[in-house]
């Protein structure tokens, strides 16, 4: 089954953080929104990360790169209301998005995200 990829999730997997195992057989066939996909980036940046080729390497083990729809725009502008008291950014919200547009579940490391209570499965790596 295809799962939604949360920047944080992906991030555990690629600094071999706690929970980053968990996301290993995962990554074929789940799908990344394009806003997580650019904060991956920026982070990884941040390590001083060579990122030439990441996506490539991340599209030969079956991760499908999902651009921000305007529909799932919307969405995340409607759920900074119900996430908002739990620190949620846009990115967090746009991956919710992507999730509840496709109706797959969401990996995430973000502990806050278990209580949500949204229409969509979370399963937290650590």
């Amino acid at each position: 089954m295809s799962v939604v990829l949360d920047a944080s999730a992906l991030l555990a997997f690629l600094h071999e953080e706690p929970g980053g195992e968990t996301v290993s057989p995962a990554l074929e066939g789940a799908r990344i929104s394009a806003v997580n996909w650019s904060e991956v980036l920026q982070k990884s940046l941040q390590r001083k990360v060579d990122i030439d080729g990441m996506q490539q390497e991340f599209m030969e083990v079956g991760v499908t790169f999902e651009p921000f729809t305007p529909q799932q725009a919307q969405t995340a502008a409607r759920l900074w209301s119900h996430t908002r008291n739990r620190g949620l950014s846009m990115a967090d919200r746009a991956c919710l998005a992507l999730a509840l547009d496709k109706a797959l579940p969401v990996l995430t490391a973000d502990r806050a995200w278990a209580s949500l209570g949204l229409d969509v499965e979370i399963r937290v790596v650590r």
